[in-house]
């Protein structure tokens, strides 16, 4: 398995008045290609942090962050803008869809900072739905979705640029347990079948469980794996 993230020494601080706040220290970890990791830790503990390094939402203060080889923290914010939008997928907790947009359009969104012509964006949207099953609700809003609905349409529309890595930030917080495991069934599909790296933020022990690997994060500290 090839490593796609290398974290070496990763520090984030962040400025508080004259207090400098360390949210991560020292981090050092490596992913490989394909795994499905969970990311557990109190709240405070840096897990979402850290998630938005990665996705290059944000820059560390200082050690070493390398995706596909790529030394994401140094990229200047135009590059790293395009990196984002070609690489990386959001799955987040209260799926941000746009509530007068269609189901497809909003998996449509990410496509449009593409050179992509009309036609085949929406192939692709709908390409994305039909995945996650819902190649019947293409033209629904977000309201007339079931909570579990609402957040496929939000998977599909992290996958629907067919990025190198999905992260996910308490992508079951919000569900009831049959629709969090019909969530859960599903990115375990996509990293089993489609081969996709995920991250997963949880505070649910049973969410964590589907991943291939688990990992505990403490004020701002990895520790060992949980077993």
């Amino acid at each position: 398995m090839q490593p796609l993230i290398h974290l070496r020494d990763l520090v984030k601080e962040y400025r508080r008045g004259t207090e400098r706040l360390r949210v991560l220290d020292g981090l050092s970890l490596e992913i490989g290609e394909g795994e499905f990791v969970a990311l557990m830790g109190p709240s405070g503990s840096g897990k979402s942090t850290l998630l938005n390094l990665l996705g290059g939402l944000d820059r560390m203060t200082s050690g070493e962050l390398t995706i596909g080889g790529l030394a994401i923290g140094e990229l200047p914010d135009a590059a790293l803008a395009r990196w984002r939008a070609d690489h990386v997928g959001f799955v987040f907790q209260m799926y941000n869809l746009l509530p007068v947009l269609t189901a497809e359009a909003n998996v449509e969104l990410p496509l449009l900072l593409s050179d992509l012509p009309a036609a085949e964006r929406r192939r692709r949207a709908r390409a994305a739905l039909t995945l996650v099953g819902l190649e019947d609700r293409l033209s629904h809003r977000p309201r007339e979705l079931s909570g579990g609905q609402e957040q496929r349409v939000g998977i599909a529309r992290a996958i629907v640029s067919d990025p190198t890595l999905l992260l996910c930030d308490e992508p079951t917080g919000d569900l009831d347990r049959k629709s969090g495991d019909e969530i859960l069934d599903l990115l375990q599909e996509l990293n089993r079948q489609h081969g996709k790296t995920i991250l997963m933020v949880t505070h649910d022990p049973r969410a964590a469980a589907r991943a291939t690997r688990q990992l505990h994060l403490d004020k701002g500290v990895l520790h060992a794996e949980v077993r």
